[in-house]
């Protein structure tokens, strides 16, 4: 399971997925685990992160990155600065 990050997307592709009208989540500077039970595709407006997929590579992503989690994966959030991001849950 690999998580795929687009560092700068393009305004035009953002407007084009609907980023701008997903819900917004925030959360502070902590480390928890989580599972994905559907794939969830974010864009960074805020934040540092380090995702750790179980058995897998650290992968950090923040500010600017547009961030698809695969259906399935589990993972412990490292989050470094504060996190403000548009997310979508694909059914």
């Amino acid at each position: 399971m690999e998580i795929k990050v687009e560092h700068e997307p393009s305004q035009e592709y953002l407007e084009n997925l609907g980023v701008f009208k997903w819900a917004i989540w925030e959360k502070e500077v902590s480390k928890f685990p989580w599972t994905y039970d559907t794939e969830e595709t974010c864009y960074f407006l805020a934040g540092d992160v380090i995702v750790t997929p179980d058995g897998g590579q650290p992968v950090q992503m923040g500010k600017g990155d547009l961030v698809t989690f695969p259906a399935g994966m589990s993972c412990i959030w490292e989050i470094l600065s504060d996190v403000k991001k548009h997310y979508y849950f694909f059914e």
